[in-house]
């Protein structure tokens, strides 16, 4: 694959807000966001979540500073506010309730025609932006790449627990995230006009209150003019969300080419993407998914796959050795939700797993 013009990129962080003594959501994010005004930081729909979103970038290099920058600089302004910043995909301990909402219209809305499911917007997940061309290009990406969902998700479960227990899911938060109606798998658009039925049919059933509540784990996000996946846990460590990043840009590059090149997308029926989803979100990296086949294999087999397919795109863009070495030191530590897991087994202990989760969020994924 040749090197051309690389799609731009962008990364959306979701932390939460822990009290550093209960290890409980702590509802100080507006007191955090107050202290930057002039950053990309932004509240979300529950007073313990809130999200740092990178510029465009066009470097691995420009990425990481900015996503080690923003963790940095949160957790420093959480540590004043008697908070810890973690990054985890769903809140260890549990969440309040009734869920303390951030003052905004939209969000008691939410509240008011969903109910209980309000909980699965207490999620924190890593969101990947790459640039797209037009509205038509982005749907055949998606459509080319929804085979690869499953791998993806296996790679970045970080959210084991709820309620101080091991849920048995490597990614509980997708589980409590595909609750919402308007959630989950994308469907094979083929082309605008199914895509728009798709989103009008979402909007007519009251399963979204608007457009940005079309919650695919991929979608267009047409007034950015990218394609956003939404697949992924909060990344344990800013490394981890830079490696997402850079998988997912290759992805799209090769899907690009395919698109250009009048490759068809693969047949995969929605069914089984939403059962490879589940198996991905219950075993994580370290067990077993269901291949495109229909086939249990081991999860690293799925990333292997997913490595190949990405590979060329890798080389072309320049980001083989870095996506290289990011995967020699996640697969040395373990997966963020294994990690996570081993620091519980040592004693048993909730306070041991927020410790970590503080701990990488700052600190990073060692070498």
């Amino acid at each position: 694959m040749r090197r051309g013009r690389l799609p731009t990129f962008g990364v959306e962080e979701e932390f939460l807000l822990l009290n550093p003594r209960t290890g409980r959501p702590s509802t100080r994010a507006p007191e955090v966001l107050r202290q930057f005004p002039d950053r990309a930081f932004t509240a979300e729909l529950a007073t313990f979540q809130l999200e740092a979103n990178t510029p465009v970038c066009r470097s691995a290099e420009q990425a990481h500073r900015e996503l080690v920058a923003a963790r940095r600089d949160l957790a420093a302004a959480a540590d004043q506010h008697d908070s810890l910043l973690v990054s985890t995909g769903f809140s260890p301990l549990g969440l309040p309730d009734p869920v303390p909402l951030t003052d905004k219209a939209r969000y008691r809305t939410i509240r008011d025609r969903f109910g209980l499911l309000l909980d699965s917007h207490t999620t924190a997940g890593c969101h990947v932006h790459v640039g797209m061309p037009d509205l038509a290009t982005a749907l055949a990406v998606s459509d080319h790449l929804r085979p690869h969902l499953p791998a993806l998700l296996a790679l970045t479960a970080n959210s084991p627990f709820c309620d101080g227990r091991d849920t048995g899911h490597a990614s509980w938060r997708s589980v409590v995230w595909s609750r919402l109606p308007s959630a989950g798998p994308p469907p094979l658009h083929r082309n605008p006009a199914s895509y728009q039925r798709s989103v009008q049919l979402l909007l007519d059933s009251g399963a979204a209150l608007d457009r940005a509540m079309v919650y695919w784990f991929v979608r267009p996000a047409v007034h950015l003019s990218t394609l956003e996946f939404r697949i992924a846990d909060a990344s344990g460590t800013a490394e981890e969300s830079l490696l997402l990043a850079l998988l997912i840009r290759a992805l799209t590059t090769r899907a690009l080419h395919d698109v250009t090149e009048g490759r068809p997308a693969p047949e995969l029926p929605d069914q089984q993407l939403r059962l490879a989803l589940w198996r991905a979100a219950h075993d994580g990296f370290e067990g077993r998914g269901l291949d495109i086949d229909g086939e249990l294999i081991p999860a690293h087999v799925l990333l292997e796959k997913l490595l190949a397919a990405a590979q060329p795109a890798l080389e072309a863009n320049g980001d083989a050795r870095c996506v290289g070495n990011l995967l020699d030191r996640l697969l040395r530590h373990g997966s963020g939700a294994h990690r996570q897991r081993r620091a519980h087994v040592r004693r048993n202990d909730m306070a041991d797993v927020i410790a970590l989760l503080a701990d990488q969020t700052r600190a990073g994924l060692p070498d």
